[in-house]
Formats: C-alpha cells, structure tokens, sequence
C-alpha cells in the first residue's frame, strides 16, 4: 500500500488530458481487430510459415506493434511521470506527432507485409522508426529526471536500451528487403526477438507491474531483494541471448539466456502472486486471471525455447513458442487494460467532485466478459492449431478472437463515453483522484 500511495501522492499536474492515453488505448484495440483479421486471411499459411513476407507476419506485427508496443508507449507516457515524481514536460503535439506516426507507421508496414511490396515496407519502417525514437526521447527526458522508484525507473532504462536494439535489428531485416546487406539474418532475427519482446515489454512489463499489482490488490511492496534479483537475472538473459546472437558463445548460449530469463520470471511472478494473496483486495475478477494465464504462458515460453535447444520438441516446436510468447504478452495487457481504462476513467470522471464515480460504475461487465471467454478460447484453439497443423483451426481461432476484439472495443467506448458524461469542464482536483484510487474495485 504504500507503493500505490507513493505513486498517485502529489499526482496533480502530472496526469495526461484523458484523450492522450486513450487514444493510444484506442488504436491498439483496432489494430488487435485488425491483428485478428489478418490472421483469418493468413489461416493457410500459418502452420508451415517460414519467415518472409506475407499476412501471417503482417498479423504478427499487427500485435506486437500496434496493440503491444502501441498500449506500452500510452501506458508509460502516463504513468511513467507519476511514478518518478515529476511534472509532465511536454504537452499537446508532440503526443500528436507520436501518436499519427506511429498509428500510421503501424499500418503501412503491415500492409507492406501483407502484400509483400517492399516500398512500402520501407515507407512504414520509416514512419515507425521516427515514431519510435520521439517516444525513445521521451521517455529518456522523463526518466533522467526521476526522482524516485529506483526500481521501476532501472526497468525503464532497460527498455529504452532494448528498444534501440530492437530499431537496430529491425533495420537490418528490412535492409535484405532492399538489397542492403546487414547482420546474418539469424543474427538479426535473434536479436529482435530477444530486445522486442523480452526486453523492451518484458522489462517495462515487469516494472510497472511492480506499481500495478500491488496498486489494485491494495498489497505491501514486493521484496526489494527480490525485485533487484529478478531485474538482475533478467538483464543477464539479455545480454546472454545478444551474445547468442551474434555467436559470440558456445553451442549452449541460448540455453542458458533462457534459463536465466526463466529464473528471473520465475523470481518475478512469484513476487506478484505473493502481493495478490497478502492484499486486502482479493476479488480482483477475471481480468487478473487473464494476468495469471499469461504469466502461465510466458513461463511456458521459456520452457519450450530450452526444449529447442535440446531438440525436445517436433518442428511445431517454433510456432507454438511464438504464440505463447506473443500471446501471453496480449493476454496480460488486455488483463491490465480491463483494469486501467476504467481506473483512469473513473480519476478524470471524479476530478472537482466531492464523491468520484467508481471504476466499477463505468465498466461495461457484459462485453468484458465476452472478450474474457472469446480470448481465452481463441488461444487454447490456436495452440491446438500450431500443433495440428490445421487452417480450420486457425480460422475458428481467429474467429474467436476477432469476436472478443470487438467486444473488447464496446467496453472501452461504453467507459469513455461514461467518462465523458461524468467529467466536469473544469481542472481535475487532487482530492477527487485521491479518492478514486480508495474506491478502486
């Protein structure tokens, strides 16, 4: 409990316009539409695609930038300045300029994908790029001003330095497709795996996990030993699975990048589920069993990647880690998300309010739940997919998810739109959001 009242004290002047996060919200949950549809287009392709251009990597990259990386840079630009202490320095258009960017990136590089044109690919590279370092300058600028939370300030840092590695192995792929030669494509697709998922979300995941879960189960602070730990292990991984990228260790070295990132997960969620069963707040409903899946799934990513290196699994081995990688990631934002929009909804709802609405008054329950079944089911059948090998599979899991996608978009417009009608034109009071965290459920 007091990490979450260490994060929102003094919060005033520190909180975004409600329209700079939740455009960003906003747009990672069409391009999961978008994720979705691409995927029931690509059905055939995906139980022996390769690598290359085509749809099953412009869905991959649908998720991972438009609603993984998309949600990330809203999430951190809004509570990366009340966690450190410090007034929001920019306002107004560089976040507008972010947010096009990126948003517009996003989709021309999918597209280039999509429909194998090279140009394009290029085009939207660029877009992105320039998106991304703008964020990069951001949360820089933010995080050298810190004033506290050395913890999740050391897991930013993290994160901006994976995601320079991320930019730089991303234009070496794109390169080949421009007849520019680079990194060995091993070499460079290692590496962005690694810094992508692993490090950049991994490791702002990870950080504000450290502010959240405790937050919303109204818990003590994890350990702090064993938060440096895990931070600990897991910059070990990273720099082991750099290294064995570029074949600069033995046969083993990506063996032992994913032990170590498996013991720094490990370390991590045992933290987490420790907060969840000491807090006062234990009915935290299904979006935190979409958390708890998750964390199921990214251990389990770990696993399968240790039992490919010791050539343990069939040649399904490959996919059924990507989608448990790349799901678990999804799983635990739209967990997460289920729980912040109304949260920050409800705190701008409440300001200048004597009593602010609660969360609970401005979520939707019935398209919540929809999308809590839809997901789960569009996952479990699209893991039997990769293993079957089955198109019909991987339609009726794109299906599923499409269908939970959608809803997950009535609940998030039904909250603004409750938002909306709540707030009052004038400045939001300190009091008001103070309060709305006691009245968090």
């Amino acid at each position: 409990m007091a990490l979450a009242a260490t994060f929102l004290g003094g919060a005033k002047g520190r909180l975004l316009a409600p329209l700079i996060p939740f455009r960003f919200f906003g747009t990672a949950l069409l391009f999961q539409v978008a994720a979705w549809g691409a995927l029931l287009v690509a059905a055939e392709q995906v139980s022996h695609f390769q690598g290359g251009l085509g749809w099953p990597l412009a869905a991959l990259h649908l998720v991972t930038l438009g609603v993984l990386v998309m949600t990330a840079v809203g999430a951190s630009l809004q509570l990366l300045p009340v966690a450190t202490r410090q007034p929001v320095g920019a306002r107004g258009w560089p976040y507008d300029a972010l947010w096009g960017g990126l948003t517009l990136g996003v989709a021309v590089l999918t597209l280039g994908m999509g429909l194998a044109w090279p140009a394009a690919l290029l085009a939207g590279a660029l877009l992105t790029s320039m998106a991304l370092l703008g964020y990069l300058a951001l949360l820089a600028r933010n995080l050298r001003g810190a004033k506290g939370m050395t913890l999740v300030v050391t897991h930013g840092w993290a994160a901006l330095l994976s995601l320079v590695g991320l930019l730089g192995s991303a234009w070496s792929l794109v390169g080949a497709y421009q007849g520019v030669t680079g990194l060995a494509r091993a070499s460079a697709m290692g590496l962005h795996v690694s810094f992508a998922a692993y490090g950049f979300m991994g490791m702002l995941v990870m950080g504000f996990s450290y502010i959240l879960v405790p937050m919303f189960a109204l818990s003590d602070n994890p350990s702090p030993r064993g938060s440096w730990l895990s931070l600990l292990l897991a910059l070990l991984a990273l720099g082991a699975a750099a290294m064995a990228s570029m074949a600069w260790l033995g046969g083993a070295a990506w063996a032992t990048a994913a032990a170590l990132g498996l013991g720094a997960l490990m370390v991590h969620v045992g933290l987490m589920l420790r907060a969840l069963r000491s807090g006062m707040r234990q009915g935290l409903g299904k979006p935190f069993v979409l958390v708890r899946m998750a964390w199921v799934a990214l251990l389990a990513s770990l696993l399968v990647a240790l039992a490919r290196e010791f050539d343990l699994l069939p040649q399904w081995g490959t996919t059924v880690f990507g989608v448990l990688l790349v799901g678990g990631l999804l799983t635990l934002l739209m967990g997460v998300l289920s729980r912040i929009v109304p949260f920050l909804a409800s705190m701008h709802a409440g300001a200048g309010k004597r009593r602010a609405p609660t969360p609970s008054s401005l979520t939707a329950q019935r398209p919540l739940d929809m999308h809590f079944y839809a997901h789960i089911g569009a996952m479990v059948v699209l893991l039997g997919a990769c293993v079957q090998g089955s198109a019909w599979l991987v339609r009726l899991a794109a299906t599923l998810g499409l269908a939970g996608a959608c809803a997950f978009c009535v609940f998030f417009v039904i909250a603004w739109r409750r938002m909306r009608q709540s707030a009052p034109s004038s400045e939001a009071a300190e009091p008001a959001r103070t309060q709305s965290l006691r009245q968090i459920n």
